[in-house]
């Protein structure tokens, strides 16, 4: 590590289905936080961390911000969004570029008294480069000075410029992981996300938004890791839509999960699946404290 060591915290902020876990894990080489064509996959702030010998860079994967604050569960992502505002040592906004509205407007005008802000324009594999000239100077005008960065993070275009201005921002300091660690999470926390990843994916617009997974019991032995995780709904009807017929979607759901799990450790897993009803979970502050969804630790 050399003298000029720079280490910092870089909030991915935005609406709901920008790309922000997309982003970080294509940023940090490595797949930390769970994807779905869904707005709100992301429930929690997720560390994905990447260092170099020059630098290390934190970045911060939270929830979409968004005006649905009728339920706990939508109050508790908007607070794990937010406090980041003030705790990132710097912060990049993600847009969309076919879906820039009133929302992105919104979170502009927030982040407009910080000093440190990027404006990343994402998707722009979406569009063409006559499209892309006038949405970002649309954008320049709700950002006014701030560098705006064209990206898309599925197909890596332009990261390489994204990440030279994310440094040049970093302040001098020593680093706050090891060397080697890419998450701040735990094996349980990830294993229980890529099983909500694959819900996400197998039943599509059928899920049930009010879902949760909860990892009841981790082992690991020699050749063998056990995991028995509980899928957590709101409603009787729920439970048989993430069942299906003769219990066929929750088998492909845990096949699925169990062929990313065993290539994330590396040995064989015994995953074990259940649903179970808690009802109105999802709006019940006791619940979410039992499901991990804790202000004292918003990142858990």
């Amino acid at each position: 590590m050399n003298n000029t060591f720079q280490t910092g915290y870089v909030a991915l902020i935005g609406k709901p289905n920008t790309g922000k876990s997309t982003l970080m894990n294509a940023l940090i080489g490595e797949k930390v936080s769970i994807t779905a064509h869904r707005p709100q996959t992301t429930r929690h702030q997720i560390l994905g961390i990447k260092t170099t010998d020059n630098y290390q860079c934190i970045f911060v994967d939270t929830p979409g911000l968004h005006d649905d604050n009728h339920k706990a569960i939508h109050r508790y992502m908007n607070r794990a969004a937010a406090s980041m505002f003030t705790e990132a040592d710097l912060i990049c906004v993600l847009l969309d570029v076919k879906r820039f509205n009133r929302n992105d407007e919104k979170i502009l005008q927030r982040v407009s008294k910080f000093e440190k802000v990027i404006v990343v324009l994402n998707k722009i594999d979406q569009v063409t480069r006559a499209a892309c000239l006038p949405m970002m100077k649309q954008i320049a005008e709700f950002a006014p000075g701030r560098e705006i960065v064209p990206v898309s993070a599925l197909k890596r275009d332009n990261l390489d410029r994204l990440e030279t201005l994310i440094v040049a921002q970093l302040p001098p300091g020593a680093p706050q992981f090891p060397d080697d660690q890419i998450t701040d999470k735990s094996m349980r926390f990830i294993t229980a996300e890529i099983i909500r990843e694959k819900l996400f994916r197998v039943l599509k617009q059928e899920l049930p938004y009010s879902i949760t997974v909860n990892i009841d019991h981790y082992k690991e032995e020699t050749d063998l890791t056990r995991i028995s995780a509980t899928v957590w709904v709101e409603r009787s009807s729920q439970k048989g839509i993430v069942i299906g017929k003769n219990g066929s979607l929750l088998k492909k759901i845990g096949s699925l999960a169990r062929t990313d799990i065993e290539r994330l450790l590396d040995t064989q897993v015994y995953l074990q699946l259940w649903v179970k009803i808690r009802e109105g979970w999802a709006d019940d502050e006791k619940s979410l404290a039992a499901f991990g969804y804790s202000d004292a630790n918003p990142s858990h």
